[in-house]
């Protein structure tokens, strides 16, 4: 439906305007470039639409400027991380009065019994430990799951994300077998020896993937998000906790991302009862942070394999973790940033982005459709929704999409770089919502002809 010389004509026209408004932050690129790869921190941030990333010079709520001083409203913020808005005020006090106490002691505080308290409160799980992302936390409950249930394997959704959890690099080839994902660089191991892959929503291949006996751990989103939005069938749940259930298997949900459903993410918003439970990113502010959650017989559990002893060095946990700073910015961003009032407002925001998006491609005649999870919506270029990974994967183009974040971009509004994602902030208005919808819809308009 898209004409391809009309796309490519679009796309030369915004690069140029790009590299036109932004001399201050090519600047900064070129001196970026001589000691850094790509001239940026982290190689994936070579990532964003342009010839170069734009420079930020200051973040705050759903808003940032760039080294030129052009404003953008964030509809990415950090991809979760600053999901509670940039710098909120609640937590920079709490952490601004903090800070001349001590940052990182290996001992713990006060802050760290409110955290805990908090999150048994919100997602059912009454013990806890903490990490500084998400990713470290997914690595320790896999050790965690070997150990107590002497087995080697993982299991995780095709296209799924759990961070850099090396397990969950994998994905499955044309015949259906596990193989270690494309991007997957210098893997330690082939993942096929440690991981099984399945498609999300397809029970018959769970269920043999655990029938095979040597499977500690099913490491699932509730809901896919980082191929796009796939949503789980009705009863689909239920039937991952009844298979794990019966064939010994430990139910690890990572809410990471989809904390976006509400206050105690996709698991509290619909009854899910795991054995584990990963979070990270959003509920630190912005501040490092992660943690795990074990229901009581999991934790009893692990308290009997790991010997006192040896609990400094069996590969859980690290010097920093639990730090003062963190569980600081935890306590303020859960007990006043990230409420349920605070959720109330961001729900109906993405409902309302989803609305103007929806009537947008309807009106210009496009073959596309729009997902919605909580206050996370994303639109994708398929007619329908999509069931699996490999579905969201097809529907996917990196070109039409490179354009459609370079001209978003251009016009102040700032999308998810890596599918078409906004996140919806504490911070972010209506009328944030309402410049991305008459952005979209002259968009389209010139896209179409």
């Amino acid at each position: 439906m898209v004409d391809r010389d009309r796309l490519r004509r679009l796309h030369a026209r915004e690069r140029e305007d790009f590299v036109t408004r932004h001399p201050a932050s090519a600047g900064l690129f070129a001196r970026a470039s001589e000691h850094m790869p790509h001239g940026v921190p982290m190689s994936w941030m070579a990532k964003w639409p342009g010839d170069f990333p734009v420079f930020v010079s200051r973040a705050a709520g759903a808003h940032f400027a760039d080294a030129d001083g052009l404003d953008y409203i964030d509809f990415c913020l950090g991809d979760t991380g600053a999901m509670a808005g940039h710098s909120p005020a609640e937590t920079v006090a709490a952490v601004t009065t903090s800070l001349p106490d001590g940052i990182t002691t290996m001992l713990p505080g006060e802050a760290s019994i409110a955290v805990s308290t908090e999150l048994s409160a919100r997602f059912g799980l009454p013990y806890w430990q903490f990490t500084l992302s998400a990713t470290d936390a997914n690595r320790h409950v896999i050790r965690y799951a070997r150990a107590l249930t002497g087995r080697s394997r993982i299991v995780v959704h095709d296209f799924c994300y759990h961070g850099s959890v090396d397990e969950a690099f994998a994905t499955l080839d044309e015949t259906g077998r596990t193989v270690n994902r494309r991007s997957n660089i210098g893997p330690p191991v082939d993942t096929a020896q440690t991981t099984i892959v399945v498609p999300f929503n397809d029970i018959d291949a769970l269920a043999a993937a655990l029938a095979t006996g040597d499977v500690a751990a099913v490491l699932m989103e509730p809901a896919l998000t980082n191929i796009g939005i796939v949503l789980p069938d009705p009863g689909y749940h239920d039937a991952v906790r009844e298979l794990t259930a019966r064939y010994g298997a430990l139910l690890v949900i990572d809410e990471t991302h989809t904390i976006c459903a509400g206050p105690g993410g996709y698991t509290a918003a619909n009854g899910l009862d795991p054995d584990f439970l990963v979070i990270g990113k959003a509920i630190g502010g912005g501040i490092p942070c992660g943690t795990f959650g074990m229901s009581a017989s999991v934790a009893a559990r692990v308290e009997k394999v790991v010997a006192l002893e040896d609990i400094d060095v069996g590969g859980i946990g690290g010097t920093l973790a639990g730090n003062a700073l963190s569980m600081t910015a935890m306590a303020a961003t859960l007990g006043s940033v990230l409420t349920p009032a605070a959720f109330d407002r961001m729900i109906p925001l993405a409902e309302r982005w989803a609305d103007g998006v929806a009537a947008a491609i309807e009106r210009h005649g496009l073959p596309w459709h729009v997902t919605r999870l909580g206050c996370r919506a994303e639109y994708a270029f398929s007619p329908d929704l999509p069931h699996d990974g490999a579905d969201a994967a097809a529907a996917d183009d990196f070109e039409l999409q490179q354009y459609l974040h370079l001209y978003a971009l251009n016009r102040g509004i700032l999308l998810t770089p890596f599918h078409n994602m906004a996140l919806m902030s504490p911070a972010t208005t209506e009328a944030d919502v309402d410049a991305h919808t008459a952005m979209f819809d002259a968009c389209l308009a010139e896209l179409t002809g």
